[in-house]
């Protein structure tokens, strides 16, 4: 078995300190240890999956972006057909009644 020679020091609160060595007395293990292992133990979330679904999401919302602008776009043009049939209509209906009155 190989013999620690190299000190950690690990900044703690008293509370924290309190915590570490009443856990560390009921697994019967010294601080030293249940620190090593605590820390061999820690793995940090895999950030990469976490981007992939970050990148998943925002590719779907400007997806849903694009279709919404689509489907906008759209409804204006539509209006503007409606409104240039509607003024068409109005200046044959005025060119009428000019006609009517003159």
């Amino acid at each position: 078995m190989l013999t620690a020679v190299e000190r950690i020091v690990v900044q703690a609160t008293a509370v924290e300190k309190k915590s570490i060595a009443a856990k560390a007395k009921r697994l019967g293990l010294p601080i030293s240890e249940l620190m090593r292992r605590g820390a061999s133990a820690y793995e940090a979330r895999n950030s990469d999956e976490e981007l992939g679904a970050m990148a998943d999401a925002a590719t779907a919302a400007a997806e849903r972006a694009g279709a919404a602008i689509d489907d906008a776009l759209a409804f204006v043009e539509a209006s503007n057909q409606r409104i240039a049939a509607l003024e068409a209509q109005a200046a044959k209906t005025a060119t009428k009644l000019a006609r009517k009155t003159a």
